[in-house]
């Protein structure tokens, strides 16, 4: 039996434009091919770390949602 992934493959960039333009994240830095972003929020700050790949591993996806405080489900209604 063969799994079939739930979410659909994205990119970093892709990731990074999203989480600016719909979560209020701003770029921060960038060391390599990896970008730090950040927010402020009522909590305090909360930041996350994107790297620029053509593709995100699940895992490595899922990681800097859970960074970010965002549930993935709620990233990919913002697709």
């Amino acid at each position: 039996m063969i799994r079939l992934p739930k979410y659909k493959p994205i990119s970093g960039e892709k990731v990074i434009k999203i989480l600016c333009n719909k979560f209020g994240f701003t770029i921060t830095g960038r060391k390599g091919s990896h970008v730090r972003l950040s927010k402020q929020s009522k909590d305090g700050k909360i930041g996350t770390v994107i790297p620029l790949h053509k593709e995100l591993k699940p895992g490595t996806l899922r990681g800097a949602l859970r960074l970010a405080k965002i549930p993935i489900d709620e990233f990919y209604k913002q697709m």
